[in-house]
């Protein structure tokens, strides 16, 4: 029986994640479907008394996307789902965002739903997303899960009682009417004339020309990797990985096409490629969400991670007049930190990460990147109805000369207070060498120079300590590095090598 430290070991912030599968050297696999099956249970257990129903008063919605691993842990859910009396409905192959959604819609109304993903990671990686009608778990909330789950005996029930449920028609339908609704063409094909290509990464993500653009008569020709495939054979399905906006901008190129497209593995992320080649994704993406809804939120609050770009913030501040609030890495610390500035009357929007998760106050405060996707399309629209393009939005935005991150790997056991202390001595040793200090920073120091900035912080995750480094200046990065080396003298388990790169 697998041990409870061992179920707690599967926690990652706020989602359910380890290896699935044999493949990797030196990676054994710890998500098994012992593992799943009693995570599930865990899972009931806290539905049932967060809603204060029983288990066989419960609707449940199990997803997918294309991972190889899937089906094992879906069967494993299944079996204690069903041995515990909940009424169970299987999605298939899905995305993150449609399986919150099935909560939503009047047609499901279900009380929970699990998505199995690990998003862009490897290929024998899988893992496991929670929603309630709140949104996804948040990271107290997963451990609370996993406790349960160790106390939670292996269950085998009757997979045959599992409905089917085709949440993506109902999910696709939604995102057209949406199209529809704003570009005030219901019935007809406002995307007619368009021509926008679609990068699933063999993910979960090909619906989204099939089933949204194509119906609108949107042209989806030079579309690519749509076919869900758990070895991801062309790319990594990451809007943050360079091959991947590579192969989507020479897609666009090579196809003429107005618009490229791309989605992570299960579509929670998104990024973009304009017409020219331009691509979309970081700052720039985050620049022209916010330039689409200033006019429906003048003044509002833009909430992002910590390492976006000054040039970003002289935008939203100078050219949109809105405020930017540089939060915390985290998807959900940008999105919990947007919930809480709109519960105090502050009104916020957008919360969105350069990793391309983006969630609206106004769908949700689901990262959704199929939604992401859906604003663009109807700005390109509406853009091209007046004779202008979407990249016009953004022309004002500038960029750094130059950018780096630096991980800098801790050794030895609790790293999180080995950092902690790094922090506080950098931080003591900056103010003593005239640095300037960033006040408030959400997370780690934010230190300022005459042609940038560097922000030391704890990785959410690893036993490392990202250093992220912008500068206004070509070989700016370097001459930053060099003088922050001297603030970490005397660490000797900071691995500061990767400083030389």
């Amino acid at each position: 029986m697998i041990s409870k430290e061992t179920l707690l070991k599967l926690q990652n912030g706020s989602d359910v994640r380890g290896i699935a599968v044999e493949g990797v050297a030196g990676e054994d696999v710890n998500l098994l479907p012992e593992a799943v099956n009693r995570i599930a249970a865990g899972f009931i257990t806290f539905l049932e008394d967060r809603l204060g129903k029983k288990a066989d008063q419960l609707q449940i919605a199990v997803g997918h996307d294309s991972r190889i691993s899937a089906d094992k842990l879906k069967d494993a859910l299944f079996q204690t789902l069903t041995a515990m009396g909940v009424t169970v409905y299987d999605c298939g192959l899905a995305s993150t965002p449609a399986m919150f959604m099935s909560i939503v819609f009047p047609q499901t109304n279900m009380d929970g739903s699990i998505m199995i993903t690990a998003s862009h990671l490897p290929y024998n990686r899988n893992g496991l997303k929670f929603f309630t009608e709140k949104g996804g778990l948040e990271k107290a909330e997963i451990t609370d899960v996993l406790t349960r789950a160790g106390s939670e005996p292996v269950r085998s029930g009757d997979l045959a009682k599992v409905q089917p449920l085709d949440i993506i028609s109902l999910y696709t339908a939604h995102l057209r009417g949406l199209i529809c609704k704003a570009l005030d063409t219901a019935g007809s094909q406002p995307l007619s004339g368009m021509h926008i290509i679609v990068d699933a990464g063999n993910g979960s993500g090909g619906f989204f020309a099939s089933q949204v653009l194509a119906p609108l008569g949107a042209d989806t020709t030079g579309s690519q990797f749509l076919e869900p495939d758990g070895h991801f054979p062309n790319h990594i399905p990451n809007p943050e990985n360079a091959e991947a906006m590579a192969s989507i901008r020479q897609a666009v190129l090579d196809n003429k096409a107005d618009l490229g497209l791309i989605f992570d593995t299960d579509v929670d992320r998104m990024s973009a490629v304009l017409s020219d080649g331009e691509t979309v994704s970081r700052n720039a993406l985050i620049a022209m969400m916010a330039a689409i809804l200033a006019p429906d939120y003048p003044g509002s609050t833009i909430v992002t991670d910590s390492v976006t770009s000054d040039e970003l913030t002289t935008f939203l501040q100078d050219h949109l007049h809105l405020v930017h609030h540089r939060y915390m890495r985290g998807y959900k610390n940008v999105i919990d930190e947007c919930i809480r500035l709109n519960q105090k009357g502050i009104v916020s929007p957008l919360a969105i990460e350069t990793s391309g998760h983006g969630a609206l106050s106004e769908n949700y405060y689901l990262d959704d990147g199929a939604y992401l996707a859906v604003k663009l399309i109807i700005a390109a629209a509406r853009a091209r109805a007046q004779g202008s393009s979407l990249g016009s939005l953004i022309k004002e935005l500038g960029e750094p000369a130059e950018s780096k991150e630096y991980r800098l790997k801790i050794s030895g056991e609790k790293a999180g207070d080995y950092g902690k202390q790094v922090l506080e001595t950098v931080e003591k040793r900056a103010a003593a060498a005239g640095i300037g200090i960033a006040s408030p920073s959400y997370e780690g120091v934010r230190l300022l120079f005459p042609n940038g900035w560097a922000l030391l912080r704890m990785s959410l995750h690893d036993p490392n300590m990202p250093l992220n480094v912008e500068s206004r200046d070509v070989g700016g990065c370097r001459m930053i590095a060099n003088q922050i080396r001297p603030l970490l003298a005397g660490f000797d388990r900071l691995d500061l090598r990767v400083l030389d790169d």
